[in-house]
């Protein structure tokens, strides 16, 4: 039988989709600033879930952004990017806690916790500004694209983290 942690990373797949598409790809602050939402779905996901599958999601999560924004796979490239490299950002921030069979993100301490979400979004961002403007001599461009875009998606996706955690306590 197919558990509810299935249903529930259904539904997230599927409402982070339809959110980011139908509202956050139509805001232009400051006209650049798009923050993307969905990578909320790649900090939520359970942790000791199969990789493979993570890593598959996430790549399916990214090509479905693409498909509604025309951006050529971007997306998709950088989610899967971030889904590789999950378990060493969390190695980095969580160090050996993450060891234990026990370890949930909701027992992490709050720094913990957003240090984690800035670098997925940050090296999320990095990838895709990098494949978007593909050029190196405009370095400065990237660099102001993913601060600028990466702090207001941070604060979004913090926002969203408090208002729809499963986990209260």
């Amino acid at each position: 039988m197919i558990n509810t942690n299935f249903f529930i990373n259904i539904l997230r797949f599927t409402l982070l989709v339809l959110v980011q598409v139908m509202v956050f790809n139509r805001l232009n602050f400051f006209g650049f600033i798009n923050p993307m939402v969905y990578i909320l779905f790649l900090y939520w996901f359970p942790i000791k879930e199969n990789r493979v599958a993570f890593i598959g999601l996430s790549f399916l999560l990214g090509l479905s952004i693409d498909f509604f924004s025309d951006t050529m796979a971007f997306h998709a490239a950088a989610t899967a990017t971030i889904a590789y490299l999950r378990p060493a950002i969390m190695r980095f921030v969580f160090g050996i806690n993450l060891e234990f069979q026990s370890f949930k993100l909701g027992n992490a301490t709050k720094a913990q916790q957003i240090t984690f979400l800035a670098l997925l979004i940050i090296v999320h961002h990095f990838v895709f500004f990098t494949l978007e403007i593909f050029s190196f001599s405009n370095m400065l461009l990237i660099l102001k694209k993913v601060f600028a875009t990466g702090l207001a998606t941070l604060i979004l996706c913090m926002l969203f983290n408090t208002l729809f955690s499963v986990e209260k306590e």
